[in-house]
């Protein structure tokens, strides 16, 4: 045997019995941390009492007995306890390794008791801050990245006026205005992605009519361009057309919703095709709810992407991710979409559709108000 090889095995034991004790838990079946306590008080004194017997029946000294009465009580007790402070110390380790940017160090929490409820928070907690730090990440590089775009476009642009190798006409100023324009859809969407993180959003619902309320919408959408303005951002060879139910009305946040209906309409005239055309359709959805659907004829959402085309920052892949107009948005309006109609309790999806994408929104409607109590007796 090699000097390598007597060495290992003495550390191997080592290992091993350091495993055992770690594993060591013979209390965590109890349901309370109470119960866990009294079983320890009373080991010790069964131990204690059991030694003072013992003495009692036979010739050993008191003082003896007494001490290893101490000793057995003292072991069975680090015995015990070890087991009901191991969370504790795991909890501990892991916050340290958290407070340095760690959080892969999971607490077991093989407990049943109090201890064993605050690890499973805590597991929660980390998984929580991890997704939060990674989303974190994520947003910054997301951002850097949709900013650096159109601003060094936008300087491409300006450095040749400048420099005199382009004039100042005005499709060399509609270039530069519209990478302005996307810039400002940008910081647009981001502030309200911030007042979705803050939680301030408000619900200000209300009743009005379904067509008047659209028709304006596409008619911003005509005149302004997007959801931010600027004619140069919305295409000119793709037609919107309106198919509402008449009379229709709703009860709903008006503003909200036109965040909704606009965001998807620009983005469906961004991937229709040349002379395509985006159709929106409203229904009454049961007593008091809303159907609506915007429908193009682009190249549609891959299955294995419908998932996910409502996160921030996502395009998808495939063939809707690019041809005609793909390109200026910032990947957040799908995401602001599902956050205002999540606000209204209603659902967002991409449905099933032979041409193109079909996107469907189901609103609710009002909850109808609580009946007031009716009192007896006599007034």
């Amino acid at each position: 045997m090699t000097a390598d090889a007597g060495g290992a095995a003495p550390n191997l034991l080592r290992r091993a019995a350091g495993r055992v004790w770690a594993d060591l838990r013979p209390l965590d079946p109890l349901r309370s941390i109470k119960a866990k306590l009294a079983v320890l008080v009373i080991t010790s004194v069964g131990i204690s009492t059991l030694m003072v017997v013992l003495a009692l029946n036979s010739d050993t000294q008191i003082r003896i007995v007494m001490i290893f009465s101490v000793v057995a009580s003292l072991l069975i007790t680090q015995l015990l306890a070890h087991g009901m402070t191991a969370p504790l110390r795991e909890m501990t380790a892991a916050a340290r390794a958290m407070a340095a940017g760690d959080y892969s160090r999971e607490v077991r929490a093989t407990s049943r008791d109090e201890v064993g409820e605050l690890a499973t928070a805590f597991n929660t907690m980390a998984a929580d801050l991890e997704a939060a730090d990674r989303q974190r990440r994520e947003l910054i590089a997301n951002v850097s990245h949709e900013l650096r775009t159109p601003i060094a476009a936008l300087r491409a642009v300006l450095e040749n006026v400048v420099d005199g190798i382009v004039r100042p006409e005005p499709d060399t100023m509609a270039a530069a205005l519209e990478q302005t324009e996307r810039l400002g859809r940008l910081v647009s969407h981001l502030l309200d992605l911030s007042k979705i993180a803050d939680g301030v959003a408000s619900l200000d619902a209300r009743e009005f009519g379904v067509e008047p309320f659209l028709t304006g919408v596409l008619r911003g959408l005509t005149v302004d361009g997007s959801t931010s303005g600027g004619a140069s951002s919305r295409r000119r060879d793709v037609s919107l057309s309106l198919d509402v139910s008449p009379d229709l009305t709703a009860v709903a946040d008006p503003e909200r919703l036109h965040q909704v209906v606009a965001n998807l309409v620009d983005n469906s005239c961004r991937h229709s095709p040349k002379d395509g055309t985006v159709t929106v359709r409203a229904r009454a959805e049961g007593p008091h709810g809303l159907l609506l659907e915007v429908a193009d004829q682009g190249p549609g959402i891959s299955p294995e992407d419908r998932h996910r085309v409502f996160e921030r920052f996502s395009r998808g892949s495939g063939p809707s991710a690019q041809g005609p107009g793909s390109d200026g948005g910032t990947g957040l309006g799908l995401a602001i979409a599902r956050w205002a109609v999540d606000l209204h309790g209603g659902t967002i999806a991409v449905a099933d559709s032979e041409d193109g994408c079909l996107i469907r929104i189901t609103l609710p409607g009002p909850r109808p108000a609580p009946r007031p109590e009716r009192r007896s007796g006599r007034g």
